[in-house]
Formats: structure tokens, C-alpha cells, sequence
């Protein structure tokens, strides 16, 4: 009983410091006061004689966005940041988190910036390397981003890696029109693939066509059956594409490795006013979306799809709190997307972005984060060196 109470006062007990992936803050846990260090003056010399080995092990450890601005710094580190063994070992260590990249025109130059979510800053990356069509953003995947847009008269794909400043168009569709397209990448295989659906305009009559980068080519699949979408929102989860239907209702359902379609019979929740489909990790789908007839009685919520049962599931509500400060009118825009159980909602008009982490179930605003402009486009994104085009 003499020892209820008593403090461990070893000199090795005294902090012990966890390290997360890099970019991330580093949690201490202290008993006694923080020890403050004196400033170390850095020896020019010492530095820039450091072995190539050992400078690949620091550089890896910085925040890629840190990394991005060094390129500048000299040319040994600029080539350093291309070679083949920096990348290897920049796609061992732990991502830097999740961030969002948002991307619009002012007025007609392309602007991109990225929000880090475990740095809470923003960071400008340049978007003049890119031509200047009239192009708009399709979504990301694997660190590769994907635009689609018009040169002239001409539907073009374009998938760049924002880091590393490198880009190519694709070839042409064999029915060349604008068409919702989804990327996927393919990490292990180091390849991506492009996904072209319907035409943008409701033409349903198109083949789908399907881009691999390693065969560099696009190659035809079915036809969407005649079905009445409730929107052009994708989501792509365990190697299938899903969109909504309202006849017949329930999901389209595309495999990529079959190249069919298929009907899955899911019948939506009640009431349900506008959904987004949001593909999680290991096969969860999720819909997210606002119930209720009157503005006074409208929630947001978010459902499960039981695979098995073939049934939607509410797992959360967002709190009423967020609600109202999210979207103060009923007929408010917003925007839902998703990457690794992280739902993000964006509200146009309020300017806000608030996140849901599907696995801690915890709500929290994005701090920071104000979207630029009204026809500003969002989405995840994970910066990554070793995101490959070829």
C-alpha cells in the first residue's frame, strides 16, 4: 500500500516520443517539464557531403510537399528526387495522410492547391505545365490526377502526377465524346486504367470503354443497359463500378474484370433527397445523404451496403450541429466524396468542409479549408514520387 502513489522518476522513464508516418505531428508524453535544447548550427560542409544513401533516408522522411519546394534548392537534389532509388524507397515508408486537392481556373488559368490534413496547411502546386485546354477535373487515384476536357473541338483524357510536374494525354476513345470517366490505380501492378461510362449528355447508347496504361490503349466493352440514372456519380470499390438507378431501381453494377454490367436490387431509404455513392476500404460502399420532406426535418445520413443481404444499413447521422452550419438552406449544394472510410462533405455556398471518419466515428471540421471559388472542383489525393504515368 506504501507504493499507491509513487512517481517512476528514472531518467529513461521520463518521456517516451511515438512516431507517425511522415507529416504527421509527433505525439510526446511527458511526466516532467519538456527539456529545452540549444539551437545546433548546421555545418555547410558536414551536409553537403553527406553519402547518397544516407540523404535518400532523410528526404524520404520530409513531407512531400517539403520535398516539392527542395527541388529547387540545387541540381544534385533535383536529380535526386527523380532517381530510381529515391522512389524506392519513397514508396516503402508510410503515406503522409490523406489531402484534398482543389482545383479551379482564375479566370482562365489553372490553379491547384492541396490541404494537407495532418500538416492543416495548404500548399500552392503550379499548374502551368499543363496545356491549356478547356479541361476540368475527373478524379484521383494511386497520386496520379485525372482531367478530361476540349482542345478545339476534340475530347481529350489527360492523367499528370502534380509532384513531379509530368503529364500525357491519351489516346482517343473509339467513340470520341465527352463521357463520365473514373480512374483506378493499380500500385502493385504500376499501371492505371480509365473507365469510360456513358456519354456526358445522357447518351446511353455507347459501348463502355475501358483505358489499361500498359497496353496503352482503349479497349470496348457492353453496353450500359437502358436504365434511368438518378445522377453521373461513380464510385469504384473491390475492382466493380456502381452508379444509381431509379428504373430499375437500385445499383448498375460494372466489373471490370468481366466487362458486364449487372442489376443489383437495393432498394434507397425513404425520404432520401440526393445520395452519393462513396467507395470505403475492403469492399465497403457507403451511401450518404439528406431525409426528410421539409428543411426543418432534414438530417444527413449514412448507410452500409449489406452485400449479403442486399439491403442499405444506417451506420451514422451527421450531428445536427454540423447540419445547420453545413447547409443553412434545403436546396444547398454540397459535394460528398470519400477515400479509406474518410467521407468529406463541402458546402459551395458556406465555404466549409467538415470530415467523417467512418472507423473512429468522429466528425470534425476541416480547419482551414475554404474553397477558393464557386466552380471550384475537389477530391482526395495522395501525393506520391513513385506515381508512375508510363
Amino acid at each position: 500500500m506504501g507504493r499507491v502513489g509513487l512517481r517512476n522518476t528514472s531518467p529513461s522513464r521520463q518521456k517516451v516520443i511515438k512516431t507517425k508516418p511522415r507529416g504527421l505531428d509527433e505525439e510526446t508524453i511527458a511526466t516532467f517539464g519538456k527539456v529545452v535544447h540549444p539551437d545546433i548550427q548546421m555545418e555547410d560542409s558536414i551536409w553537403a557531403m553527406l553519402p547518397e544513401d544516407l540523404l535518400n533516408e532523410i528526404l524520404v522522411r520530409v513531407p512531400p510537399f517539403m520535398i516539392f519546394r527542395l527541388r529547387s534548392v540545387c541540381k544534385r537534389w533535383n536529380s535526386i528526387l527523380q532517381d530510381s532509388s529515391f522512389l524506392k524507397f519513397h514508396s516503402q515508408v508510410p503515406s503522409h495522410g490523406p489531402c484534398l486537392l482543389t482545383f479551379w481556373k482564375n479566370p482562365h488559368t489553372p490553379q491547384c492547391s492541396v490541404f494537407s490534413l495532418p500538416l492543416k496547411a495548404w500548399y500552392r502546386i503550379p499548374f502551368t505545365f499543363l496545356p491549356q485546354w478547356a479541361f476540368w477535373l475527373v478524379g484521383s487515384s494511386g497520386g496520379l490526377v485525372c482531367f478530361s476536357g476540349l482542345d478545339g473541338l476534340t475530347f481529350k483524357t489527360l492523367v499528370c502526377n502534380p509532384l513531379t510536374q509530368t503529364w500525357r494525354t491519351l489516346p482517343s476513345m473509339h467513340y470520341n465524346q465527352q463521357r463520365q470517366l473514373i480512374m483506378v490505380v493499380d500500385r502493385i501492378d504500376r499501371s492505371f486504367k480509365v473507365i469510360a461510362t456513358g456519354d456526358i449528355y445522357g447518351d446511353k447508347s455507347l459501348p463502355t470503354e475501358v483505358y489499361d496504361s500498359k497496353l496503352d490503349r482503349w479497349s470496348l466493352h457492353q453496353i450500359m443497359p437502358a436504365v434511368n440514372l438518378c445522377s453521373s456519380k461513380m464510385a469504384y470499390c473491390d475492382s466493380r463500378l456502381y452508379l444509381e438507378a431509379l428504373s430499375p431501381l437500385g445499383l448498375m453494377m460494372y466489373r471490370l474484370d468481366t466487362g458486364y454490367w449487372e442489376h443489383i436490387p437495393a432498394k434507397f431509404p425513404r425520404s432520401l433527397l440526393d445520395g452519393y455513392l462513396v467507395a470505403g476500404t475492403q469492399k465497403r460502399l457507403f451511401l450518404v445523404g439528406r431525409i426528410g420532406l421539409y428543411s426543418t426535418l432534414q438530417s444527413m445520413r449514412i448507410w452500409e451496403l449489406d452485400h449479403a443481404k442486399i439491403t442499405w444499413v444506417e451506420i451514422s447521422r451527421m450531428p445536427p450541429k454540423y447540419f445547420r452550419a453545413l447547409l443553412r438552406l434545403s436546396a444547398e449544394r454540397f459535394e460528398c466524396f470519400g477515400q479509406d472510410n474518410l467521407i468529406c462533405f463541402t458546402s459551395w455556398n458556406q465555404g466549409k468542409g467538415l470530415l467523417y471518419d467512418v472507423d473512429k466515428k468522429v466528425w470534425s471540421w476541416i480547419a482551414g479549408c475554404a474553397l477558393q471559388s464557386y466552380n471550384c472542383q475537389v477530391c482526395f489525393y495522395e501525393p506520391r514520387f513513385d506515381a508512375y504515368i508510363y
